[in-house]
């Protein structure tokens, strides 16, 4: 317990320094904010028509949660046009910004964890945009995933979004040369997978074991998308673009984003997956 405290204190003074706003302002976070979007709307379109089907919903608007927050980029885009949208999220100096921005957001300061203060078959949607970057255990992010499927409503969407083994592996071991060190300390394995212990503030993950973990938390993968795709590697490269190129880049990345080739060296992934609706 002791163990699990301090790592939630780490990642509180971690995300109290972080500059959470400024990091999706800038190109790369754009482009993950653009593609990610693109999705959240495409869920949202898709509930809105089956609700169509039921008269006494039909009217009512899409309930929406963000669990991870941060600082409400989703959030409050997505109050903005008009969803009923609920905000959840561990760090109060972020909690406090996203409230100050916008009064429709409802929002609690909690874990991904435990969301007992939530009623079970709520949301249609379910954002889980941060809290699989920091939960090291596979217990943890089971009990993530089944929080989050007794929450949404049956036939509901969750998306899950994680930080891919390969980046780390990329730009930690080879382009910051850590590599000769992290062999040394065998904080990697031999088929390079990244090992994390309860210190890490983060936690790399490979494609195959968020399948095996949608296995046990049985829930159905719809799509899994790369939001940013090689953004994060191209940082200078895109500040470099004009503003037309940059907005090709955004619409490549769209175009792409769903390729299996390229999924796994993305910075980030999203799985998209189902809530089954009860027989």
């Amino acid at each position: 317990c002791s163990n699990k405290k301090e790592q939630m204190t780490k990642l509180e003074e971690y995300y109290t320094k972080f500059k959470e706003d400024h990091r999706l302002t800038t190109r790369h976070g754009q482009v993950e904010f653009e593609v990610s979007m693109q999705f959240i709307h495409k869920y949202i379109d898709e509930g809105k028509l089956n609700r169509r089907q039921s008269p006494d919903s039909a009217e009512q608007p899409v309930k929406i949660l963000d669990v991870g927050a941060g600082t409400g980029r989703y959030s409050i885009a997505l109050a903005k046009e008009g969803h009923d949208v609920t905000a959840v999220e561990l760090v109060k100096h972020n909690l406090d910004i996203l409230q100050s921005k916008h009064e429709n957001v409802k929002t609690w300061q909690g874990n991904a964890i435990d969301l007992h203060f939530l009623e079970d078959n709520t949301f249609d949607i379910t954002l889980l945009f941060g809290p699989l970057y920091h939960l090291q255990s596979e217990e943890e992010k089971l009990k993530a995933l089944t929080e989050a499927k007794r929450v949404t409503k049956n036939g509901g969407v969750i998306l899950v979004a994680y930080v891919m083994n390969e980046y780390s592996i990329i730009t930690y071991c080879f382009k910051q040369k850590n590599i000769i060190e992290c062999l040394k300390n065998k904080t990697i394995t031999k088929d390079f997978k990244a090992l994390t212990t309860s210190d890490d503030l983060y936690c790399y993950t490979r494609l195959e074991e968020m399948t095996e973990l949608n296995k046990k938390a049985g829930l159905e993968r719809i799509t899994t998308f790369a939001p940013d795709g090689a953004a994060d590697y191209m940082r200078r490269e895109l500040n470099a673009l004009s503003a037309e190129e940059f907005a090709a880049f955004i619409e490549y990345q769209k175009a792409v984003c769903e390729r299996p080739d390229l999924l796994g060296a993305s910075s980030h992934t999203v799985d998209v997956l189902w809530v089954k609706q009860s027989v």
